[in-house]
């Protein structure tokens, strides 16, 4: 196998500087995607030791990387993670669609797109349901697309107040045990919906909403006996809710209100003999036309490529234990 050379003849500098990211960060991860070391010099991409196939596919990346770039849009790691990892399976993305579709603006301004088409249905469904389920695992967007949404309608005035709630259960642990009141007690649990509220609007802005209730955070236990008309409600680590505590939940949409609720099923902390709500939900309300259940995978999984390498690896574990005690069983 040769050094192979792929020439973009039409970019521009600005465009190339764009594409390769500071410091080369987009070329080494792409060089991390593929196991093959990419350096660019003049217009002209270099690819050592690489095969057909490897020429294809890189080839194929750094072309829709290019398409990015020459409409004026930024191009991450991520998009680079993404894309090769979809053109491997001979897929294509469309990114004109999905950078159309503005989930929010941060408070700098930048506008927060779906980055993967897991994501983009799951955008689409928050618009188009009042309650959405997504399942999927850790790195999905999940809780920050759901917090983006919630702000965007806040500000909009589609809705008056937002509640970001979660049950009190984390390997094991329960709220009795953590000192302080209430607010400190569930902070520890709630750092990713803050992360993403702070990145909306401040976390000055966010204290003074919450101090004045237009953005409320309290365990799941504290929605008995409501209705929650024209509110954003998010319902984090859903998978830890009992089928009980779901119904109860599902049960306080008021008017004028939405519900997205996200869980990962790989990650349950309950008692093994207990389904979880999130899984009985999903199973039996799918079919309700106002209701969307969004399934993300690895495939969404938009951080470092190692992330969605190891979350596969558990997969696989997971179906061989299965496969491994249901032979045993019989």
């Amino acid at each position: 196998m040769d050094t192979v050379t792929i020439t973009i003849e039409e970019m521009t500098d600005g465009e190339a500087s764009v594409l390769i990211g500071p410091n080369d960060r987009n070329l080494q991860t792409l060089s991390l995607c593929t196991g093959k070391e990419i350096s660019y010099r003049n217009n002209t991409f270099l690819v050592r030791n690489c095969g057909e196939e490897d020429e294809k596919l890189i080839r194929s990346v750094l072309t829709a990387m290019y398409h990015l770039a020459s409409r004026g849009k930024p191009v991450t790691a991520q998009d680079i993670i993404y894309a090769e990892r979809l053109m491997r399976r001979g897929e294509t993305i469309d990114y004109d669609r999905m950078n159309e579709t503005i989930v929010g603006r941060t408070l700098s301004g930048k506008a927060i797109v779906p980055k993967t088409k897991g994501q983009y249905e799951f955008v689409e469904a928050m618009d188009q349901n009042p309650i959405v389920f997504a399942l999927g695992p850790a790195g999905t967007g999940k809780t920050f697309l759901a917090v983006i949404r919630a702000v965007t309608a806040l500000k909009k005035g589609d809705v008056k107040r937002i509640v970001l709630t979660r049950p009190a259960v984390e390997a094991g642990e329960n709220l009795g045990f953590l000192p302080g009141d209430l607010k400190e007690k569930v902070d520890p649990y709630l750092t990713p919906l803050y992360d993403a509220l702070h990145d909306m609007l401040g976390a000055e802005q966010t204290e003074r909403l919450m101090e004045k209730g237009t953005i409320e955070v309290a365990p799941l236990a504290y929605m008995r006996g409501r209705t929650l008309d024209d509110s954003f409600v998010i319902l984090d680590e859903a998978q830890n809710t009992t089928a009980s505590q779901m119904k109860m939940f599902l049960t306080r949409l008021g008017f004028h209100s939405r519900m997205v609720i996200n869980g990962d099923t790989t990650q349950i902390d309950l008692d093994p003999r207990m389904e979880s709500g999130l899984v009985q939900a999903a199973r039996i309300l799918h079919d309700i036309r106002e209701i969307a259940v969004i399934q993300l995978s690895a495939d969404d999984v938009v951080r470092h490529p190692l992330v969605q390498k190891i979350i596969e690896r558990y997969s696989q574990e997971a179906e061989e234990t299965s496969f491994r005690s249901s032979r045993r069983s019989r």
